[in-house]
């Protein structure tokens, strides 16, 4: 019997900000629009793995998101796994829904992720962010902003993981000579991206210079250099090969991988990180190489960290990131795209829909249907997506490599 895992049906809604829409409605347009890809009826799916990270803080529903998002479309008495991870959030919803088919416990399962973060009180938002890190330790992660030349009293103003990003960007300055220029140049890429995406929140295309010019948030970073907030959903489904074969589903696109790992607290600088620690063991189970890979959709909630993870991700190594950008290596035409869908700077980053939306992108790409902005001859690909922060390194971190068969 194989347990090869499959993507049958793949879909979001356009990211942004809908303040007089819930959960129920974006949920439901994902997931609706997914089981129409996929042709499948609801009643046939056998359980379902439901991804939101924020309900709870922005909108007041807390516990039951995803069964209540379910039951507005009329599904039920199927298992309900509701997934809070940080940003990894409808990530690792994804990676426990691809394990418990390929273990066979299910031959039929749904994955959505779904988030209502934008609100007219700010500081509720940004609240969000602050949990996602040890609260207990709140204070000395503050302070280790403030040392490496960052704003503290900032940093409790607005989201706290620009000033944390704005850390790891000094930080490869430092180490590696990486500018400011380097980063907006991965702004003005994902913008030429995500002009060519319908979905993506922000569609307008900028230059390198708009971007250094654009308002300072956390420096090196200004504007243009940190995702956006936003609303929005994604969803999937998931079906072994045998079911996949059944549903006649020649658009299947294989789950050659996919890893979920968190972080723990480094013996020594050089030691191997978060990322590089999941992204060899997927490339491990894949039987594939970063060589292999034809498009990437990584985890940009900066421009840094964009550039930071190619060379986590194996696409280069350490001090490496920028020559990739430097070359075009990353953008559309060039030997490996990164975010062809604009990444989280463009598309946007309602962060429970965030790593949906990566696999929906990659599903797309692998199938040959992303139009303007498709990769040509993608057969393999990856998603990379991180979430919360525990020391200088990711809290949650899921890498999943995909694959068109034949």
């Amino acid at each position: 019997m194989s347990n090869n895992v499959y993507v049958i049906g793949a879909a979001m809604t356009r990211f942004g900000k809908y303040p007089e829409r819930g959960l129920k409605s974006l949920g439901a347009e994902a997931i609706g629009a997914a089981l129409k890809d996929a042709g499948v009826e609801p009643a046939a799916l056998q359980a379902a793995y439901m991804g939101n990270a924020a309900a709870s803080v922005v909108t007041g529903q807390v516990l039951i998101p995803g069964q209540v998002v379910l039951r507005g479309m009329g599904i039920g008495r199927i298992p309900v796994v509701n997934v809070e991870n940080a940003c990894a959030t409808s990530a690792t919803a994804f990676q426990q829904a691809v394990e418990m088919v390929r273990l066979g416990a299910y031959d039929l399962v749904l994955v959505a992720g779904f988030e209502k973060l934008y609100h007219e009180d700010k500081a509720r938002t940004f609240s969000v962010f602050k949990g996602a890190v040890d609260v207990e330790a709140l204070d000395a992660v503050l302070a280790g902003v403030k040392a490496s030349g960052g704003d503290a009293d900032k940093g409790r103003q607005r989201s706290l993981f620009m000033d944390l990003y704005a850390q790891m960007a000094r930080r490869h300055m430092e180490r590696y000579g990486s500018t400011a220029r380097h980063f907006a140049m991965v702004s003005a890429k994902n913008s030429r991206h995500g002009a060519l995406n319908p979905y993506a929140q922000f569609r307008e295309e900028l230059t390198v210079e708009e971007v250094l010019a654009a308002p300072m948030v956390a420096p090196p970073l200004t504007l243009p250099m940190c995702s956006p907030i936003g609303d929005g959903a994604a969803a999937l489904v998931i079906a072994s090969e045998e079911a996949a074969r059944k549903l006649g589903a020649g658009r299947a696109i294989r789950v050659r991988a996919s890893v979920l790992a968190s972080g723990w607290d480094y013996a020594a600088d050089d030691e191997e990180t978060v990322p590089e620690y999941a992204a060899r063991r997927a490339y491990e189970a894949a039987g594939l190489g970063p060589s292999d890979i034809d498009v990437v959709e990584l985890h940009d909630a900066s421009a840094p960290a964009e550039l930071v993870y190619y060379e986590y991700l194996g696409l280069a190594p350490r001090g490496g990131g920028v020559k990739l950008i430097e070359d075009g290596t990353t953008s559309l035409g060039g030997r490996r795209p990164v975010n062809p869908s604009g990444g989280l700077l463009r598309k946007g980053h309602p962060i429970g829909a965030s790593g949906a939306a990566q696999i929906y992108e990659l599903v797309t790409q692998l199938r040959g249907e992303a139009g303007a902005r498709q990769v040509a001859g993608a057969r393999a690909a990856l998603a990379e997506n991180g979430g919360g922060m525990l020391g200088n390194d990711v809290a949650a971190i899921v890498v999943s490599v995909l694959t068109r068969e034949g």
